[in-house]
């Protein structure tokens, strides 16, 4: 089975529709509201770090509003 046969099973559908609600924003909010569109750093490391820094800063304002949310 090829993955577009994966992808357009029944199956295949339900966990694609789900994977583009839950990844689809991430980087949405990355690019929109945080300005990454490119990196600024090079090197594989560097990018790296660069990447963790951006994915960390979105985690905690996650935690964040979560918890306002509950209060």
């Amino acid at each position: 089975m090829s993955a577009c046969d994966e992808r357009t099973s029944p199956m295949g559908r339900h966990i694609y529709s789900q994977l583009l609600g839950t990844v689809e924003p991430l980087f949405g909010n990355l690019e929109c509201n945080k300005g990454l569109n490119r990196f600024t750093l090079r090197g594989r490391t560097k990018v790296n770090a660069q990447w963790l820094m951006y994915c960390l800063v979105h985690n905690i304002e996650k935690i964040a509003t979560q918890g306002q949310q509950h209060h």
